[in-house]
């Protein structure tokens, strides 16, 4: 008996009419993928990020975290949260942060699903089956829609993209920590454990 294997791409691209409700109960259902969608309405499917990809990822939430913990000023978010932004579209960034008055703003109904809210602050790290020209429209989409600051950690060319709204993309070489400037007040993460 043949058995036939498929191969996938590491995104599963797919135009597919879905109202807001429908694609957040698709995520829902199926929680072991991660689900975004385009501005024009296009549904990615990726798989998860592996366990190395997972393990600095947790490194990177856990030190925002702290520092959120130690300065209250908003709430931070992990790679299953999903926000729809201002264009439309639906993202998942692998760590982010929201001003607490900009949070407190939503409904409980808003925050229970994807929150119609661009975070302030977004990160990706870049596993190694992501396409970093798709990571850089991405975080431009994330400027474009109102984040004030992006961090594109590269770890493939160990250096990091800073993005920032009205600036040149900023690229940093192996850098052993990232400052969160007038974002992030006082906040420096380390990137020992991440590049």
């Amino acid at each position: 008996m043949d058995t036939a294997t498929i191969t996938l791409p590491p995104i599963l691209k797919l135009k597919i009419d879905l109202s807001d409700d429908q694609f957040f109960q698709v995520c829902q259902t199926n929680r072991n993928y991660r689900f975004e969608r385009t501005a024009s309405g296009e549904v990615l499917i990726m798989t998860p990020s592996g366990s190395e990809t997972d393990r600095r990822n947790v490194k990177i939430t856990t030190q925002l975290d702290i520092w959120n913990e130690q300065n209250n000023l908003g709430e931070v978010f992990g790679p299953s949260a999903g926000f729809k932004l201002p264009n439309g579209a639906d993202r998942s960034p692998d760590a982010s942060w929201v001003k607490i008055e900009r949070w407190n703003a939503l409904t409980p109904e808003q925050k229970e699903k994807f929150a119609p809210i661009c975070p302030d602050f977004v990160l990706e790290l870049r596993s190694p089956s992501d396409s970093l020209k798709e990571l850089q429209e991405k975080m431009q989409e994330y400027i474009d829609n109102g984040a004030q600051l992006g961090w594109l950690i590269d770890r493939k060319n160990k250096r990091v993209e800073i993005y920032r709204p009205g600036k040149d993309v900023e690229i940093l070489d192996n850098p052993a920590s990232l400052s969160g400037e007038n974002v992030l007040p006082g906040f420096v993460l380390n990137l020992q454990q991440i590049m």
